[in-house]
């Protein structure tokens, strides 16, 4: 049997650095009143949301991810021609083909990099970052470049009261390369299908093109929220247990900002020490799908609540029904 060289790389990654960008429109809960029988109260009540950033003239997915993917290259202060890979998630850009991740990979001054979209909506980052982990430590990259981008306002159905509040516009990236030491933890994520009439785009393309009108998002709450306070709690207590941890090891919590019930939930089941740092950036962007994780870390380092060097967990989930999050430490 012929042998073929298997590759290598280091024994570990880690983030080097993260970058977000939010779009220039303020929208408040009370925008959405003209549309849908509700109030203020009602809304931030039920979700801890009181407003959340749209797109405005000369933003879209392409515009935010490059804003976020350059401070993140910044940031780590790497030559972007060290870049060897680029994951984009996100299930806002329309286009089947090509790809976004290639284009944004010229326009960022990155030579022939691996590129390409993932599309696992609101787990989408932390599927971006184990995939950029694996890489690095597989010596198929030096570094990765990973984004998620979501222009979600424009699938958003303004007269659906169970929707039409909750989604907000951004993107965050980060950095991903070789360490001394371990800094990502081994990812715990999965799936099932036989929910995928949960979350879902209310028409394919065929039936869009035929109606001439575009797709919205869909979602049955109720059972977000169970699934989301069983099974993606459990799934949350695994990754500290996967990765060696307890909760008393945790400093930092960031979970997909879906909903400040669910992370109240999350918090009472993992029984984390009150001294753990929270993300609770739905309260002023929404949820922001795949880029929610990156966004709020760049948020709480940004602004001192968090600092380099600490350790996080981190967990992502939506339709699919998908689900991945892993231990980090913050860039």
């Amino acid at each position: 049997m012929t042998e073929i060289k298997a590759s290598s790389g280091p024994a570990y990654a880690r983030i080097y650095s993260v970058g977000s960008a939010t779009p220039s429109r303020v929208i408040d809960n009370e925008y959405f009143l003209q549309f849908i029988d509700s109030s203020d109260e009602w809304i931030t009540q039920r979700t801890g949301i009181r407003e959340r950033r749209w797109i405005g003239e000369g933003e879209n997915i392409e515009s935010l991810s490059l804003e976020a993917a350059g401070k993140a290259i910044e940031r780590a202060g790497i030559d972007p021609a060290e870049i060897g890979a680029v994951i984009l998630s996100t299930i806002s850009h329309y286009h089947q083909t090509p790809a976004l991740a290639p284009k944004l990979a010229t326009q960022l001054g990155i030579p022939d990099a691996a590129a390409y979209d993932i599309s696992a909506a609101c787990a989408g980052f932390c599927y971006g970052l184990a995939q950029a982990e694996s890489i690095v430590r597989s010596g198929q990259a030096t570094y990765v470049l990973v984004i998620a981008g979501e222009t979600i306002s424009e699938i958003t159905d303004i007269h659906d009261r169970g929707t039409a509040f909750l989604f907000g516009d951004g993107a965050g990236a980060v950095i991903v390369g070789p360490s001394e030491t371990n800094g990502i933890g081994p990812v715990v994520w999965g799936s099932d299908g036989s929910q995928e009439g949960v979350i879902w785009q209310t028409a394919d393309w065929h039936q869009a093109v035929a109606s001439g009108e575009f797709p919205k998002l869909g979602m049955d709450g109720r059972s977000v929220f169970k699934w989301a306070t069983s099974f993606i709690a459990q799934a949350t207590k695994k990754c500290l247990e996967d990765a060696g941890l307890t909760p008393d090891d945790l400093e930092v919590f960031i979970p997909h900002q879906a909903n400040d019930r669910i992370t109240d939930t999350l918090l009472r089941y993992l029984k984390l020490p009150e001294n753990v740092v929270v993300a609770r950036s739905i309260r002023h962007l929404g949820n922001n799908s795949a880029a929610t994780i990156p966004m709020a870390m760049d948020e709480l380092l940004s602004s001192g609540q968090a600092r380099s060097g600490q350790t996080a967990l981190i967990i992502g989930f939506g339709a699919g029904l998908v689900y991945a999050g892993q231990v980090v430490t913050l860039p």
